[in-house]
């Protein structure tokens, strides 16, 4: 059973599944077979976006959570394209209900800041969601910690708040300790982080010649391309083999024993590939092993990058 925490509040577990892939490389049978499979192992919080695999995964996700709606946390995200302009928001907000066939989110994160649009457009028009019902709570994703106190106080002088960020975190993308992480836990901002798995890099498939993102998706490919990565993940594969455990069940251990009640976002395209992440909800980490996977990858300087004051 997975632990719970809260969103400003509302309880929901400490492991969320992301549907990237629902209507992608997991068909609609092994979606469903995901989905159950989350709930039986106590995941009540499912994340997707308005535009996953063209909008298949809100459409196969929707009808799973409505027959047990109050039970559920769903997360959705518009704005990755088209900018983060009050017509774009409403345009998009508009295909994500109908996508869903639900008339209301737990959570609407804006998924990536837009630089050409004024914040307070932006933030008045998720108020407006708020305050009407269709949207509960407000979250970012692929912020700076800078534009997300920004944002906050926007937020903050329209009577709302950010709730949630959903930043990239995993051993080999530890970027969001510096200033990410920190101005969460200040500001308490639930911190729901993507790619634990490193686009299956920390899983090994990639050493032992298996097939996936890195090698098929030219974004993934450019964000996991330095050797050091591929080789804290070669490591990491020897560690999990003498613990007698998954590699990605260390990899997701290893976020949710980080500061600051992190809740990472898990994803999968069948069933198989799932089970090894979900252990992670019952993996006893010692401080030594902790220790031991963290020494794999950089830990990146403070924000003042004062290193005789770390």
């Amino acid at each position: 059973m997975t632990q719970m925490h809260l969103i400003n509040g509302k309880q929901v577990s400490r492991l969320a599944f992301g549907t990237m892939q629902f209507g992608g490389t997991a068909d609609a049978s092994e979606s469903r077979a995901l989905y159950d499979l989350c709930r039986a192992t106590g995941i009540t919080h499912f994340d997707t976006a308005v535009r996953y695999t063209d909008g298949a995964s809100e459409r196969l996700l929707g009808p799973m959570v409505s027959a047990e709606r109050e039970d559920v946390f769903v997360a959705t995200k518009v704005g990755y394209s088209g900018g983060a302009g009050r017509a774009n928001i409403m345009e998009q907000w508009g295909w994500s209900r109908d996508q869903l066939r639900l008339d209301t989110v737990d959570l609407l994160y804006m998924h990536r800041f837009d630089p050409d649009t004024d914040l307070e457009e932006t933030f008045s028009t998720l108020a407006e969601l708020q305050q009407s019902g269709a949207v509960r709570y407000i979250g970012v994703s692929n912020y700076a910690a800078w534009q997300v106190m920004k944002a906050q106080a926007v937020a903050a002088a329209l009577g709302t708040r950010i709730d949630a960020i959903q930043p990239m975190y995993n051993l080999v993308k530890r970027q969001a300790e510096v200033e990410i992480i920190p101005m969460a836990c200040d500001q308490d901002i639930a911190i729901i982080p993507y790619s634990p798995l490193g686009g299956g890099l920390l899983t090994g498939k990639y050493a032992a010649g298996g097939a996936g993102r890195i090698r098929d998706n030219k974004m993934y490919a450019a964000r996991y391309a330095q050797d050091w990565m591929h080789d804290a993940a070669a490591a990491l594969s020897r560690i999990a083999k003498d613990e007698n455990v998954d590699p990605a069940t260390l990899a997701v251990a290893w976020i949710m024993h980080q500061p600051g009640d992190i809740m990472p976002i898990l994803s999968a395209r069948s069933v198989a590939q799932l089970k090894p992440s979900l252990a992670a909800a019952n993996f006893e980490m010692s401080h030594e092993l902790l220790a031991r996977i963290t020494a794999l990858s950089p830990t990146p300087p403070p924000a003042t990058d004062r290193l005789e004051e770390a």
